[in-house]
């Protein structure tokens, strides 16, 4: 039984879009009474607000396993995440997400996880495992499942496919909310996904594109993570839509949730001029109201999942509550580690280098140039470049000085031929990074200025059975993912460290990403344009080919 106190402050009725100072009564985990002392606001007392939401993440990409991730979050005044286990469910199927549940179980903290949609993402590409649509409605009847997580795959929405369809409507039968990701999609094409019975899309990075799908109906989720950040694009919509727009990570890497979570969103909204009360409603109310979930709003008889803040400009966390719970106090957590199986799917042997060459033969160039991809910092798409290849002794290599560095693809599941291809603005002026975090089946992507790097990179991934590796001539770090390759089952605090020293020396060799290893993660992401490498070869996104 939780203990009975009493807590006064700076009240935030975001609401009745009032805040007063008052004093709220708390027993048994919820709020017992809520009392105005003061229509006044008093300038030496914090403000209690309702927590914050991450209303789409994939607690995967933190590469922490959800009780590890809780740990850090509560710290930022997060209380709760919509989580789309849709990573771990590519390598291990349902028994990654019933792990997923099983450890976020295990701690204070609320999760709502959703049903995989797209496992597999597409066909081309090799994933781990396949969820068809009796496994996901199998999952929708679960009480842990929330709602069907991002439906990727619009082509066969717009197609009406009826696997895609049935997945939709098992959801719907469910009264179940189904999330979307349609990057770039307008008019008839968006205004058909949308009346397919989905609600929210977190891929807008057009004022004009999030716009066009508001008018349908849809709410806008902005997205500011580690590699994708659409926030300063998007954050203007909150004024004239206050309703309809929520905050998200979507992907946040360690180092990056250290600093920050849904506060740093609100903190910069407020910075740009945006009223507080239309902030808080989309990192607090929104969320709760469009997924149903069971998360206080600081009203009487709700559960007491509260922060308290020293102000509402900076929105540093002094405590936060869950379930009447204190779980956080002054950037310490009060939620302890549990202990977790590993869970992996991972099956390959060491590479070895000719694996890796590309004969002259071997590529089939356009007007004797080569395609390749344009990452783009801040961004999933990407472009296609066409360029002139760089060759010595019959092979195409690596064209260090003009930014032009081979890229790799290996399938982790099934011995198969390396994929290869070339990428610019990884900048690496020597050495390689290496992951088996790539999105959305998470074979082993590296990225390297000679093959040697290269085949150094991949091989510490694959006798790790997964993880993070950055080398070059004399130097290797390894951050080692046991669970699906995808995360580390050791301490939160510990792994951010140690993923900080390997962004670290991968910036050291070059990089001038934000963020390089988050980058890296989504070059084998094929729903998202342009153009892509994945174990089956290069893709195309805007014709849905291999080039």
């Amino acid at each position: 039984m939780h203990q009975q106190f009493l807590l006064q402050g700076n009240i935030v009725n975001i609401q009745q879009c009032k805040i007063y100072y008052g004093e709220i009564i708390v027993a048994n985990g919820v709020i017992q009474s809520r009392k105005i002392n003061s229509e006044k606001i008093n300038n030496d007392s914090p403000y209690i607000l309702p927590g914050f939401i991450d209303s789409h993440v994939h607690i995967e990409s933190s590469m922490l396993i959800p009780s590890e991730f809780a740990r850090i979050a509560v710290t930022h005044g997060t209380i709760a995440t919509v989580s789309d286990p849709h990573e771990i469910a590519n390598v291990c199927g349902m028994k990654g997400v019933e792990f997923m549940i099983d450890n976020a179980s295990q701690v204070n903290f609320k999760f709502y996880f959703g049903a995989p949609s797209c496992v597999p993402a597409t066909n081309f590409e090799t994933a781990g495992a396949s969820l068809n649509s009796s496994d996901v409605e199998q999952l929708l009847q679960k009480p842990e499942i929330h709602y069907l997580s991002e439906m990727m795959n619009f082509p066969s929405v717009l197609m009406k496919d009826d696997e895609v369809l049935k997945k939709i409507t098992a959801a719907k039968k469910l009264n179940k909310p189904v999330d979307g990701h349609a990057p770039g999609l307008q008019g008839d094409k968006a205004k058909q996904y949308i009346e397919a019975g989905i609600s929210t899309d977190h891929e807008c990075f057009t004022k004009d594109e999030a716009l066009d799908k508001l008018k349908y109906g849809m709410k806008i989720i902005i997205r500011e993570g580690s590699a994708a950040k659409n926030f300063d694009t998007l954050i203007e919509l909150l004024i004239d839509y206050p309703n309809e727009i929520m905050f998200c990570s979507d992907d946040k890497h360690p180092d990056s949730l250290m600093e920050g979570h849904i506060n740093k969103l609100c903190k910069r909204a407020i910075a740009k001029g945006i009223d507080i009360f239309k902030v808080l409603q989309a990192a607090c109310i929104n969320p709760v109201q469009h997924y149903k979930l069971n998360v206080g709003l600081l009203n009487e008889n709700d559960p007491a999942d509260f922060v308290v803040v020293n102000n509402l400009e900076q929105f540093k966390v002094l405590k936060t509550f869950i379930n009447g719970e204190l779980v956080a106090e002054n950037d310490k957590t009060l939620i302890n580690s549990v202990k977790s199986n590993c869970i992996n799917n991972f099956s390959i042997d060491e590479i070895v280098l000719n694996d890796l060459k590309i004969h002259i033969n071997d590529f089939s160039l356009t007007d004797d140039k080569l395609a390749v991809i344009e990452a783009l910092d801040g961004q999933l798409i990407t472009n296609k470049l066409f360029v002139s290849p760089l060759i010595k002794d019959d092979y195409f290599i690596a064209d260090v000085e003009n930014d032009i560095l081979k890229t790799v693809v290996i399938n982790r599941y099934n011995k198969a031929p390396v994929t290869k291809a070339f990428i610019k603005n990884f900048s690496l002026k020597r050495g390689a990074i290496a992951s088996s975090v790539a999105h959305d089946s998470h074979n082993i992507i590296a990225v390297g200025a000679d093959d040697e790097s290269l085949l150094k990179a991949i091989n510490l991934i694959i006798k790790e059975k997964g993880g993070v590796s950055c080398v070059d001539e004399s130097n290797e770090k390894i951050l080692a993912l046991p669970v699906a390759g995808l995360m580390s089952d050791k301490d939160g605090y510990k792994v951010a460290a140690a993923y900080t020293e390997i962004d670290k020396m991968a910036k050291s060799l070059g990089s001038t990403l934000s963020s390089p290893f988050m980058t890296l993660s989504f070059m084998a992401l094929l729903v998202i344009p342009h153009l892509k490498l994945s174990d089956k070869g290069l893709f195309d996104g805007d014709s849905f080919t291999f080039i």
